[in-house]
C-alpha cells in the first residue's frame, strides 16, 4: 500500500456476531441443523452471485482471538448482532477438545485433528435490535455476550451493527 508500519496505530477488525464459511475446510462450530439454518435464513447468508447457501456456525472464540493477534487489531466491529434476537439461548465457542486434550487454541493442523468445540452459553434475546440507538439500551443479556466476546479476544468492540442500515448502528464507549 506504500504506508510504512510504523505510520499505522489503529487497526480495525470486522467480524459477524455468528460464523460463516463459503466453500469446504475446517469449521469446527457449523451448524448442519435447524439453528444453522435459521442463521442463513435471518442472516441471508447466500452467495451474492451464486445464490448458494453460506455454511453458518456459532461465533469461535478462538479463532477470532488468533485472528486480533495475528493482524495486530487494536478495536473490532460486530455486523449482523440483529440476526442473533428471538434466539432462546446463544452459544459461543470457548476452547476446543482435541483428540482428547482442551486447548484455546487452533491447532496447526486443523485439517487433520479431531476437533470439538467446547461452549458457552448466553441468554438470548427478543427485543428487536434494530431500534436501539446506544449500547445502555440493548438487553443486558446481549451486553454480556459482547463483554464475553472483548474479554476473549483481547479486544474492544468499539461499533456494533444492529441492521442492514447506515443508521442502525451503535457506538461503543468502553
Amino acid at each position: 500500500m506504500g504506508i510504512p508500519p510504523g505510520a499505522i496505530n489503529k487497526v480495525i477488525g470486522i467480524f459477524k456476531a455468528y460464523c460463516t464459511r463459503v466453500g469446504s475446510g475446517p469449521f469446527p462450530t457449523e451448524l448442519n441443523d435447524e439453528m444453522g439454518e435459521q442463521l442463513r435464513k435471518q442472516g441471508n447468508e447466500f452467495g451474492a452471485t451464486t445464490g448458494r447457501p453460506r455454511r453458518t456456525g456459532w461465533l469461535d472464540l478462538p479463532a477470532l482471538h488468533y485472528s486480533v493477534m495475528i493482524n495486530g487489531v487494536n478495536e473490532l466491529i460486530m455486523m449482523k448482532s440483529d440476526v442473533l434476537s428471538g434466539i432462546d439461548e446463544v452459544k459461543v465457542c470457548t476452547s476446543y477438545n482435541i483428540n482428547g486434550k482442551i486447548s484455546n487454541e487452533i491447532p496447526f493442523d486443523v485439517c487433520n485433528a479431531d476437533i470439538s468445540p467446547i461452549y458457552e452459553a448466553f441468554e438470548g434475546w427478543n427485543d428487536d435490535l434494530t431500534k436501539i440507538r446506544n449500547y445502555q439500551n440493548l438487553p443486558s443479556s446481549f451486553q454480556s455476550y459482547c463483554q464475553e466476546i472483548s474479554k476473549r479476544s483481547d479486544c474492544k468492540i468499539s461499533i456494533i451493527s444492529v441492521g442492514p442500515d447506515r443508521e442502525e448502528t451503535i457506538q461503543v464507549n468502553n
